[in-house]
């Protein structure tokens, strides 16, 4: 029975991959936006969204020290659960061209999408005015690794999950 479920989720999230991906012929600025988007859930771009402010005063402060011990814990679970599942990406498994590098061959659960959650929960937290378009853009890099073909839905969707729970938990406790 769970072998079964599981199947039908791996079909579902195949599906849902192949109908939102990207083609190699997209329009040239359809696929420069959508990597442009991608790489702000990067190494670079999150920590340094993370870390800039923790020179600044009060509540500033605040949101860099929740962003960054965020980012921290959740980039530890990402990677031991990638290597602990050791899903491969989508392009070793459908046979076809990524439009952006893969960082590793992990596809389970999806880094970027995961980074840049944790980023933006932290600042939405501490600044509730701006969630909106806060989490707007982290879900918008989250569905760009998958129109750029390097997760499964389910990969993006676990990413933010872990975030999520990680952030919430870090924020608790602080």
């Amino acid at each position: 029975m769970p072998g079964t479920v599981l199947l039908q989720l791996s079909t579902h999230d195949r599906a849902l991959l192949l109908r939102c991906a990207l083609t190699q012929n997209a329009p040239r600025w359809v696929r420069a936006m959508w990597r442009g988007i991608t790489h702000l859930g990067g190494t670079g771009p999150a920590i340094l969204a993370a870390g800039l402010p923790w020179f600044a005063c009060c509540s500033l402060h605040q949101a860099s020290e929740l962003a960054l011990l965020s980012l921290a814990c959740s980039h530890l679970l990402v990677q031991l659960t990638k290597r602990t599942v050791g899903r491969s990406r989508p392009a070793a498994v459908e046979r076809f061209v990524t439009l952006v590098g893969e960082p590793d061959r992990f596809s389970f659960p999806s880094g970027h999408s995961t980074a840049s959650m944790s980023v933006a929960l932290s600042y939405a937290l501490v600044f509730p005015g701006w969630t909106v378009p806060l989490l707007s853009l982290a879900l918008l890099v989250g569905f760009s690794r998958i129109c750029l073909r390097v997760h499964y839905p389910s990969d993006v969707i676990v990413g933010q999950l872990i975030a999520a729970l990680t952030t919430l938990s870090i924020w608790a406790l602080l």
